[in-house]
């Protein structure tokens, strides 16, 4: 038979009550009695009622999280700090992947209230979703402007697109290109290309920007309408590791003939492609600062920022020192 919060109270030498308080962490216990509960719960391999539990202190410790995909790097290891964090502080993590998906972003955010997740933590790229706009629960996004009452994580996404630009010209670049995102997304990301721009101008050089789909074949246009191309900013590490593949294909050689820098800077990009010069974005740091607000909505406080922008670092590699 399952054991009951009776039964913890009988091996424990405590009242039910007691026990209660314990699980619920509420009043004062000391530091015996609360040791004496939790060994009885293992003797008895007994487990709180969470249901019964949230209702009580109306909480269910559950945070969502719905982002496009799981497999880029950058949300890969920002999730991982997320669900590592958000354990940390006492809460669990419902994962959900939109795909990129306008109908799944929707599901999930409907999914997600129903199980009354504590708060939910949004990088997907779809706009324009109601739900965003009137949200009956906390909601903080990263890099994304979900609505005017959302409040928001970034990288210093301008910063970040002034140095990677700045490098390529103080190596000598004329002919840079930038590649980004949809510029329709409304994000801080596209303050890269705002920077990216407005420091080409600065130097009295012609800005051209491409945006980057999954149809690869964009690349083969950068280089065939542009031969004189000699440095390339990518929005990400991933668009940068594919205009090397490109440029290492039509036999130009990096960084003698074309100089490439991406974004993004994530331990994964680092390990496999260690020669890439990038701008590391603070991705725990990122993730602190998200969680950080949630739990201030959550909590009913409202001493937070609408726009949180956090420092980027530029990292020089092979693919811009010579």
């Amino acid at each position: 038979m399952k054991p009951k919060i009776e039964d913890v109270a009988k091996v424990a030498g405590v009242s039910p009550t007691t026990v209660s308080r314990v699980l619920n962490n509420r009043g004062y216990i000391g530091e015996k009695t609360r040791e004496k509960v939790h060994q009885a719960m293992e003797e008895l391999n007994y487990y709180p009622n969470e249901v019964a539990r949230s209702l009580f202190i109306k909480k269910t410790f559950l945070i969502g999280l719905i982002f496009p995909t799981t497999s880029n790097p950058f949300y890969g290891q920002l999730i991982f700090h997320l669900e590592n964090i958000a354990a940390e502080l006492g809460y669990k993590v419902l994962l959900c992947n939109s795909q990129g998906r306008e109908d799944k972003e929707r599901s999930y955010l409907k999914m997600l209230q129903r199980n009354q997740v504590d708060g939910i933590i949004a990088g997907a790229h779809n706009k324009g979703i109601e739900e965003y706009e009137d949200p009956n629960l906390p909601v903080v996004g990263i890099d994304r402007y979900l609505s005017k009452k959302i409040p928001v994580v970034s990288s210093d996404n301008y910063q970040g697109g002034k140095q990677a630009t700045t490098l390529l010209i103080h190596k000598g670049c004329k002919n840079i290109i930038h590649i980004n995102g949809p510029i329709s997304l409304e994000t801080p990301a596209n303050m890269r290309r705002k920077a990216y721009e407005d420091v080409m101008r600065s130097h009295q050089l012609t800005p051209l920007t491409y945006e980057y789909d999954s149809n690869e074949s964009i690349l083969s246009r950068v280089f065939d309408e542009n031969p004189k191309v000699d440095g390339v900013f990518a929005s990400d590490d991933l668009i940068a590791s594919r205009v090397m593949q490109e440029a290492r294909r039509r036999g130009i050689d990096i960084p003698t003939q074309l100089k490439v820098v991406g974004y993004d800077g994530t331990e994964t990009t680092r390990l496999l492609l260690p020669e890439l010069s990038t701008v590391e974005q603070p991705i725990r740091d990122i993730a602190v600062n998200a969680l950080e607000i949630l739990l201030k909505q959550i909590n009913k406080e409202d001493d937070f920022k609408s726009e949180t922008i956090i420092p980027v670092k530029l990292i020089e590699s092979d693919t811009t020192r010579k």
